[in-house]
């Protein structure tokens, strides 16, 4: 099943459950990845288009990078240690 076919299919599957809220993508997404092995996901990430895979890697790298910066405090996304969050009134 071709990605964008498989994202037309979800949508038009839970598009009346929908609340508009990121949480349902999220929801979706997991749910179906979930019920895929290894094999099945590297089938999909094939079927991508050059730009489709650029964007997909880019985001995964993104994501990660964001991630680590705000484990470490560098940046407007610092995250606060265990401590910090301790001597918050």
């Amino acid at each position: 099943m071709k990605k964008v076919k498989l994202i037309d299919d979800l949508y038009k599957t839970y598009r009346d459950k929908l609340t508009g809220d990121e949480e349902d993508a999220d929801i979706i997404a997991f749910s179906v990845l979930e019920q895929l092995n290894r094999e099945d996901v590297l089938d999909l990430i094939a079927e991508l288009s050059d730009q489709e895979l650029y964007n997909l890697v880019g985001f995964y790298m993104i994501e990660n990078l964001k991630a680590k910066m705000a484990r470490d405090g560098i940046g407007h996304a610092k995250m606060l240690t265990v401590d910090q969050m301790k001597t918050i009134h």
